[in-house]
């Protein structure tokens, strides 16, 4: 039984990791403009949308997002992601800092109880991401 467990524990995890990124693609593509600087000030505001997510098992579903942006004293991001499939759904929390071009951060996503690091670049309107944690890796990039 604790072989059952486990793999039901790495597929909840798998899946956590396909909803967090298809999160953050849609939300971060999609932000209201803002009248915030620094490398997040486009990011200010709330966003509701839609898209698909591929599984772990290789069947889609669609997904509905809200997200909130709130940019902190010109170098800081606070970001809060809630996204619901017909069989998911996640609440991921995350902070980001910006500084000289650089980005830094954490995340958590408190369903299925995930949290890492976000490392990466800003320049030009154009976010470049690495996140990292809860036993998986992805990459992202928003312009």
């Amino acid at each position: 039984m604790a072989m059952r467990s486990a793999t039901a524990q790495t597929v909840r995890r798998t899946t956590a990791v396909a909803l967090i990124l298809a999160a953050a693609n849609l939300g971060l593509a999609h932000a209201a403009p803002a009248k915030a600087e620094g490398a997040f000030a486009g990011l200010n505001g709330s966003w509701t949308g839609s898209g698909q997510i591929r599984l772990a098992n290789g069947e889609s579903e669609a997904l509905k997002c809200k997200a909130y942006y709130t940019p902190k004293d010109g170098t800081g991001l606070g970001l809060a992601i809630r996204c619901a499939s017909a069989s998911n759904k996640i609440d991921l929390r995350a902070n980001l800092v910006s500084q000289s071009g650089r980005v830094s951060g954490s995340w958590e996503e408190r369903t299925f109880n995930a949290a890492g690091n976000v490392t990466g670049q800003a320049s030009n309107n154009r976010l470049t991401l690495s996140i990292n944690g809860g036993g998986f890796s992805g990459a992202m990039m928003v312009s």
